[in-house]
């Protein structure tokens, strides 16, 4: 019933008995998907190895802004080797962090557009992490070919919220901070938003606008567990089941009830993915 877009069960802080536990949490729950997302090259492939034993967990595969520094010609062609794996279904999460400039922002942008091209030559959706780079972000994406009509048209048309049939770019703007503006333009070029626990914080007017503003046809729900806590967890780590949190919300913000919420994005991020 839930689709849990975003989540880390390959973090490195998890002990083995505690990802063990965390599965078990995840498979009594109403989860039906969970989106493992790698973030450099030992997260990917732990990623992979999730879905390939767990039949409700599909892989992306990637380097993180963060870990760019340590990217190499090697390290990319380990990662297009692992998005040629079973059930990985997306290269990600990749992008720009100008808030914690963990890595130069010459080095994030150069191997950015490297991944992009990689998503490009492999025709596979692209998840996208995006902190106070805002702009550069988007610049890159369509120069890189993000946008671009031959790449939406590797891709299925999608359903618009008027029923009529639009392109998709598979490009999903995760935990997606910026504002209504930003995401309406993201929408006209074919992107996807995900919302996550933040758009249940009191104070955070600006991510419920955007979920006003766009349709649900272009919405998904993710945790980005452990990170992000929805309320009423808010402090304790994360966890994919906590999605519910986050849906009961965008539900509330839209005047639907829970389920259509649910099966909504649940449908939206099988198609973004490509899962049948």
């Amino acid at each position: 019933m839930l689709f849990d877009s975003h989540a880390h069960i390959n973090n490195d802080t998890y002990t083995q008995e505690e990802r063990e536990a965390l599965i078990s949490e995840i498979e009594a729950s109403d989860l039906s998907y969970v989106m493992d997302i790698g973030f450099d090259l030992e997260s990917s492939l732990r990623a992979a190895e999730d879905a390939k034993r767990l039949p409700w967990c599909y892989a992306a595969v990637g380097v993180h802004p963060h870990d760019t520094k340590t990217m190499d010609d090697e390290m990319l062609g380990r990662i297009r080797a692992l998005a040629g794996k079973e059930k990985v279904m997306a290269i990600g999460e990749i992008g720009l962090d100008f808030y914690y400039n963990h890595s130069d922002e010459q080095t994030q942008e150069y191997w950015f557009r490297k991944q992009i091209q990689l998503a490009n030559e492999l025709k596979m959706p692209i998840v996208i992490h995006s902190r106070e780079a805002d702009q550069k972000t988007m610049d890159i994406l369509k120069e890189e070919g993000a946008f671009s009509d031959e790449r939406c048209g590797w891709f299925p048309k999608r359903t618009g919220a008027d029923g009529k049939e639009e392109k998709d770019a598979r490009v999903l703007l995760h935990c997606f901070s910026g504002s209504r503006e930003l995401g309406q333009q993201y929408i006209k070029l074919g992107a996807t938003l995900s919302v996550a626990g933040p758009v249940t914080y009191k104070n955070n007017r600006k991510t419920v606008e955007v979920v006003e503003a766009i349709p649900i046809e272009y919405l998904l729900v993710e945790t980005d567990s452990p990170y992000l806590t929805p309320v009423p967890f808010r402090g304790k780590p994360n966890k994919s089941p906590y999605v519910e949190y986050t849906t009961r919300k965008v539900a509330e913000i839209k005047g639907i009830e829970y389920e259509e919420a649910a099966r909504k994005t649940l449908e939206n991020a099988k198609v973004f993915f490509g899962i049948k």
